[in-house]
């Protein structure tokens, strides 16, 4: 891997494409009446929050002003899907304890979309007690950690505490990681840098370990064609000091991405023809190479850190 030096015409045609498929599949995204109680978050609120989540950085910070608006569009119909944040009022009142309603909401606020509604609600909830009680895993509660930082709510713990007991805070030997393992530490890193924006505060023996055993790994999961978690690995390579730029990995990606801009999580087994499960077996793959392919891009532009664009310029069409 070299440092710095991407290809920005593959990588702006990765992220143009991904996008481009996202938005023709966009109603997918949709979120059904029963949302708030019957629905399975995991194929309601999830892919939402997933989509908000990675257009929002996509918006305030590719280089290039077309992709930043197409960006802005998905997060814009991801926020009317909330109904302008009135949808986590409706979550927050009816789970106190739940974390994803403040975790999905904390995309919106950092990007200025904020409810006095929430944000009051939150407040509350967030200080009770049984909100201190620890999540299933120390990721998760990085990502609480992370929201809370972003709506200005008092954090529940110590993030760099949290962080020495996660998968990648104590170094694990590498040789034993598997595919869940693997995307727990690139979420570890995602919520540490808060998605690439703050790539300093990675410290030097994290960033270093990372360095010697992604090439290793994205090696591993391209053979097995786990596309979703190649895109994943990418992500975090680009956010490393000096980015390497793994030419190689970068090509097979691309040649694994579809005519219409998708990227299946795993090019392994036949794509569905069923349209539901197309979009589900495609949707999460195609966000991630356009958000990998974005970071890739501001580091071959040189940049040391993340643009601090405001988070939503003319061309957002909020």
């Amino acid at each position: 891997m070299t440092a710095g030096r991407g290809d920005p015409q593959l990588l702006d045609r990765m992220v143009d494409s991904s996008l481009g498929w996202l938005a023709r599949w966009r109603t997918r995204f949709r979120l059904p009446p029963d949302v708030t109680t019957d629905a399975d978050p995991n194929h309601t609120l999830k892919p939402l929050g997933e989509l908000a989540e990675l257009t929002q950085f996509i918006a305030s910070s590719h280089p290039r002003a077309d992709l930043r608006s197409a960006a802005a569009e998905l997060f814009a119909f991801a926020w009317q899907e909330t109904g302008e944040g009135e949808l986590f009022v409706e979550l927050i009142r009816g789970e106190p304890y739940a974390t994803y309603p403040v975790e999905i909401y904390g995309a919106f606020a950092q990007a200025g979309l904020r409810h006095p509604a929430v944000e009051a609600l939150a407040l509350t909830t967030t200080g009770l007690r049984g909100w201190r009680v620890a999540r299933e895993d120390h990721t998760r509660t990085l990502a609480v950690l992370n929201a809370e930082r972003r709506i200005g709510l008092p954090p529940h713990g110590d993030f760099d505490d949290e962080f020495t007991r996660t998968g990648l805070g104590v170094l694990p030997e590498p040789w034993a990681l598997d595919s869940k393992a693997a995307y727990g530490m690139t979420h570890d890193v995602f919520h540490l840098t808060d998605w690439g924006r703050d790539r300093r505060r990675l410290a030097p023996e994290t960033a270093a370990y990372l360095r010697l055993w992604l090439p290793s790994w994205l090696e591993n999961w391209l053979d097995e064609q786990l596309l979703d978690l190649v895109g994943e690995l990418l992500a975090i390579t680009a956010i490393l000091p000096a980015a390497p730029y793994d030419a190689a990995a970068w090509r097979r990606l691309a040649a694994e991405q579809a005519a219409d801009g998708s990227v299946p999580e795993s090019a392994a087994v036949p794509r569905p023809t069923d349209p539901t499960e197309t979009f589900r077996a495609c949707y999460h793959s195609t966000l991630v190479t356009a958000f990998a392919a974005t970071l890739a891009r501001i580091a071959s532009a040189g940049a040391g850190a993340v643009p601090r664009r405001p988070p939503f310029e003319s061309e957002a069409a909020l």
